[in-house]
Formats: C-alpha cells, sequence, structure tokens
C-alpha cells in the first residue's frame, strides 16, 4: 500500500509542478477545505520567494526558518509570533519564506523521495487534511512532538487528532476550522423565526424551519457547490464517523452514519431548502447578494460574509444541526485548517519546541494580536481573553470568537487516513449520482471500490 501511495504522491508533486509552470497553483483556486486565508496583500518586505533556499543557521544562532503561505494571515502570525517571542528571547529571528501549499507537497515529497531532507526548513505549515498522508508516506520528515514540552490537552482535541499518528504528536495545532451555521436574522423573522430557534437543532428541525423561511421569504436556507462534498464531511464528522477504519480500510459500504448523511443532504436538496451552484464565486456570491438566507461551513467564512457590508448586524452565528438516527451525534464539527511541523532536520529543534510551545501553544497575547486577521485559535485559553470576548457589530453584537473556541473545544476526533482526498472525491462522485436517481447502496460501493483501487488493495 505505502509503494502504491508514494506514486501517487509523486504524480501529484509533477502535476502541481506542471501547472504552477502555467501559471496555475494554489493562488488560482478557492477551495473551502483550504481556507483561512485573506484577500488583502502583505508588504513585499515581509514575504520571501518561495523559490528561496533554506539556509542553514549559524552554529548556536538563534534562527528558524518557515514556509508557509499568505502573506496576510499565516504568514503575519508568524512574525506576530517572533514579536512575542523576541521579548524573553531577544536574539531570536525568523526567515519566513512565502510558500503555496500546493509547493510545500511538492518540495517535502521530493526531498523525501529523494532521501535528501536538506532542502526542508526547520519549520512548516501543513493543512490537517494531509497531515495523517504525509507522516505515513514520508515518516523521517516530520519530527515527533509528543514529548517537546508542547501541552496538546489545551487545543480542541477534534483538532489535535489530525496530526495524531499512532498516538504520537507531530503538529501544533493553529487556525480554527470549527464550524458556524451562519444566518441573515432578518430574513428569519419574516418567517417568525430567530437564531434561537436554528440552536442545538437536528437536521429535521433545520428541514422545517428551511421551509418556514422558503415559503416566507422565496429563499432557500443554504446553497453548496455541486460536485463537492464539504456539507457531507462535515455532518459526518459531527457524529465522529469518517471514510476509514482505524487499520486504515475504507468505511464506506457499511458506515451508517454516511448513509444518514447521505440521505439528509439529499432530503434537503429535494425540498428546495439546499440549492447546488457551479463554482466557489457563485457558492459565497449567494450568500453576500442575499440569494440564501444563511450558510454552514467553517468559521473562516466569515470572513467572506462580512464583506457585505450593507448586511451589517443582520448575520448570527450559531452551531450546525445535528443527524438524524446517528450514534454519537453532536452539533458541531470541523472544515479546513492547518498546523505547524518541525522537520527532522531542524538545526535546533529545541528552539522549535520552546518558540512553538510559548507562542501557538503558550500565549493570549499572540492569538489576541492576529485576531483582526481572521485567525481563531483552536487553544482553549484564548478564548478567555478580553479579545476574543469582544462583541462583534457585524453578527449582532455577539462574541463571535469566543463562541467559536468554544465550539472547536466539542469538534469530535474522526480518522483522517492516508487517502482522505480520494475517498473524499470519491464520495462527492456518489451524492452527485444519488441525488439524480441512483441507488444509494450501489453509489456507496462503487466509492469503495475506487478508494480501494487507489489504495491498491
Amino acid at each position: 500500500m505505502k509503494k502504491k501511495l508514494l506514486s501517487v504522491l509523486l504524480v501529484g508533486a509533477m502535476m502541481t509542478t506542471m501547472l504552477t509552470g502555467c501559471g496555475g497553483g494554489s493562488d488560482t483556486a478557492a477551495p473551502a477545505a483550504d481556507s483561512g486565508s485573506t484577500e488583502e496583500a502583505a508588504p513585499a518586505a515581509d514575504s520571501g520567494s518561495s523559490e528561496e533556499a533554506a539556509p542553514a543557521a549559524a552554529e548556536g544562532e538563534e534562527t528558524l526558518t518557515v514556509w508557509c503561505w499568505d502573506p496576510a494571515f499565516n504568514m503575519n502570525a508568524m512574525y506576530e509570533a517572533e514579536k512575542v517571542y523576541q521579548k524573553d528571547h531577544p536574539n531570536f529571528k525568523l526567515n519566513v519564506i512565502e510558500t503555496p501549499w500546493d509547493d510545500v507537497q511538492t518540495k517535502v515529497t521530493t526531498a523525501a523521495t529523494s532521501g535528501d531532507l536538506s532542502t526542508l526548513p526547520d519549520i512548516f505549515l501543513m493543512q490537517d487534511n494531509a497531515f495523517q498522508k504525509n507522516v505515513i508516506s514520508f515518516p523521517d520528515v516530520c519530527a515527533d512532538l509528543t514529548n517537546s514540552g508542547i501541552d496538546f490537552s489545551q487545543f480542541a482535541a477534534g483538532k489535535t487528532a489530525y496530526s495524531v499518528i499512532d498516538g504520537k504528536n507531530y503538529g501544533v495545532p493553529f487556525d480554527n476550522g470549527a464550524v458556524v451555521a451562519c444566518y441573515r436574522t432578518d430574513l428569519l423573522e419574516q418567517a417568525g423565526l430567530t437564531i434561537d430557534d436554528f440552536t442545538d437543532i437536528t437536521f429535521d428541525q433545520y428541514l422545517e424551519n428551511g421551509k418556514k423561511v422558503l415559503d416566507a421569504t422565496g429563499k432557500p436556507l443554504i446553497s453548496m457547490q455541486a460536485g463537492e462534498c464539504d456539507l457531507i464531511m462535515m455532518m459526518l464528522q459531527s457524529a465522529g464517523s469518517s471514510l476509514f477504519n482505524e487499520d486504515g480500510t475504507a468505511n464506506i459500504v457499511n458506515n451508517d452514519t454516511l448513509k444518514i448523511v447521505m440521505e439528509t443532504y439529499k432530503s434537503l436538496k429535494d425540498a428546495g431548502v439546499l440549492t447546488e451552484v457551479n463554482s466557489w464565486d457563485e457558492y459565497v456570491g449567494d450568500f453576500v447578494s442575499g440569494n440564501v438566507a444563511g450558510t454552514i461551513n467553517g468559521c473562516w467564512i466569515m470572513a467572506s460574509i462580512q464583506t457585505a457590508e450593507d448586511q451589517a448586524g443582520n448575520w448570527a452565528i450559531t452551531n450546525m444541526p445535528s443527524l438524524v438516527g446517528a450514534s454519537n451525534a453532536t452539533n458541531y464539527s470541523n472544515n479546513g485548517g492547518s498546523s505547524w511541523a518541525v522537520t527532522t532536520k531542524c538545526a535546533n529543534p529545541e528552539l522549535a519546541y520552546d518558540f512553538l510551545a510559548s507562542t501557538f501553544a503558550g500565549s493570549t497575547e499572540l492569538y489576541d494580536n492576529i485576531l483582526d486577521s481572521g485567525a481563531l485559535a483552536t487553544w482553549a485559553p484564548a478564548g478567555d481573553s478580553t479579545a476574543y470576548g469582544a462583541g462583534n457589530d457585524f453578527f449582532g453584537g455577539d462574541a463571535v470568537s469566543a463562541k467559536i473556541v468554544d465550539f472547536a473545544t466539542k469538534v469530535p476526533s474522526n480518522i483522517t487516513g492516508a487517502y482522505y482526498y480520494e475517498a473524499r472525491n470519491a464520495v462527492a462522485t456518489a451524492i452527485t449520482n444519488y441525488i439524480n436517481g441512483s441507488d444509494l447502496a450501489t453509489e456507496l460501493q462503487t466509492a469503495e471500490q475506487t478508494v480501494n483501487f487507489n489504495m491498491g488493495q
């Protein structure tokens, strides 16, 4: 299986390189699961080139090289972390090199398969859903952080689980992907409803409320991008379920929770409470222009919602609906996010561990400083700060930041698996065909066969 996975990763790395050379790459797409970024540009002086090599630090020098993407979000967070750490370590410096996620994955794959890790930085940012794939495929790349002095118990368990492999911690959680359900309160009011009618509810209640909103306003509650399965995956994790078993085998055909998820999604679509659009831009445009009454997604979606300045004060957030009939059903899930990894080639691992423990795993000040960029913590103590407790006028004065940190602590863990994206794509095809009239059992069987083929089983 491992040999098959390595070949898949190599092909993916080569395709990424070719796309980047043709003007493609991560800057041209806006996938939901990779979000957490903003559209602002950072000053040119703050960003490095992704083509730069990672220089080795001189012996005794307190310098760490970091790869991450998005100057206004991830890179900004690193610069702020540098400032916080420098208060007690005045000689400390970061060399932050702007490296798009696709380039990070390509460079890690190339270094690992060539056996030459010298090209890697000390620290790099990794998408949560890719963590298990990379650690399992390339066990020599990421350092085991279990005994690094970082207190992982202070992070949301569901977030930490993405970077735990065989009981060992390989990543320090960063941005929050806790799911929020966002609603236009003025549209709910036309249907005689309030945000309380959507709090701690089931999807059956959500469906009935959605019908009322549709009748009163002519607007669906939600839209989703056709051919994608973001909502499917959020619903699945909300009950602690996954597309994989603990031993890495596919968990699709006999996954009772997945069947409930698929049936629930189709019922929303059939009732007109959920509508599908063709692109990410159309999806965002739907709630910005008022074509729908809300959305359900990772909390980073709130940055897009707030671009509709004319709607300020008419939005509210709460938790997502829970699945009916699913064991372990909750009103909480996650979509997107990333975590920091330390490489085994790090010239000063003790410095890297202490830096991360003192900042992303230990500084309320840091999380307060980066809150304006939209970077919400999954480090639980951050939620108790004054900044997180402040009201947000756009969302009716609610202390949404503190609320989201609380949501994150309640997200069930799930098993990502090394073939997460392959399984996700197979299920996306299955839900499309099921909506269009195909038999659900047949579609799930086909999806599992597709995943098994990709795994070489």
